[in-house]
């Protein structure tokens, strides 16, 4: 595991964001360097979201969205996706009632239609159970692809205006955004990803426009609340100019 040389205290950060966001990733790469095959990577990762989604909460962080399964993760081979899916059912099943207890509440985003129905209950549930939580909201991105999200958006946008629910000269950010399915949740202040590439991999394109990000070098399953506290650290000396001049 990645040792920090300093791990700030919570009093030692100056700003804590609002809505962090977290491309989880190097599952694979962690099994890889420990011999081991990747379903272990995965199921290490597990352990690394709960570490995650408690000092998120610990810390005030109001919103964590996290990048559990892209539309492109469909691609991979057919006895890993099968696995992912069985880590999905153990995770909601053996977490839901502790986040809960925990107040956090859970938003899931992505296509659904992919999911085996019994999956679609979990999810629906978790959603369901967990609605009036207000200590974090949990979003999960799962079969989930911001090109998708953004032509979706545009879809529903021109079906209302081929009803004329609207006029073209009436669409605007705000409307695309209220059809976008992060609609409600404020735009991530701090994307994080893991394992060193530096890319967002189709990952809230739209939202992420003045959002600042953090790579980091350590492997997803290592990730812990030092590393969580480190990128905050370096978000709050950066200074966020939205593109005015300050």
């Amino acid at each position: 595991m990645t040792v920090l040389a300093s791990q700030p205290q919570l009093s030692d950060l100056q700003a804590v964001p609002r809505h962090v966001a977290i491309i989880m990733d190097g599952n694979g790469r962690w099994a890889q360097q420990r011999g081991k095959i990747r379903t272990m990577g995965h199921r290490a990762g597990v352990d690394a979201v709960r570490r995650t989604v408690e000092a998120a909460a610990d810390l005030g962080i109001e919103y964590l969205t996290l990048y559990g399964f892209s539309t492109e993760n469909w691609k991979r081979p057919e006895s890993e996706v099968s696995d992912l899916m069985g880590l999905l059912r153990l995770f909601i099943k053996r977490e839901l009632a502790t986040l809960h207890k925990n107040g956090v509440r859970i938003r899931i985003i992505g296509d659904r239609s992919r999911f085996d129905d019994d999956i679609c209950v979990l999810l629906d549930n978790s959603e369901e159970r967990t609605q009036d939580n207000t200590r974090l909201n949990l979003t999960i991105a799962l079969s989930y692809g911001a090109r998708a999200e953004i032509t979706d958006a545009v879809r529903q946008i021109a079906q209302r205006v081929a009803k004329g629910e609207i006029q073209p000269n009436a669409i605007d950010e705000k409307m695309v955004e209220a059809h976008l399915e992060t609609a409600g949740t404020p735009d991530p202040d701090l994307l994080i990803r893991t394992s060193g590439e530096q890319r967002i991999s189709n990952f809230l394109l739209w939202q992420s426009a003045y959002t600042e990000f953090v790579f980091d070098q350590v492997l997803w399953p290592d990730f812990g609340r030092e590393h969580l506290e480190k990128a905050i650290e370096k978000f709050s000396e950066r200074e966020r100019r939205f593109g005015a001049i300050i």
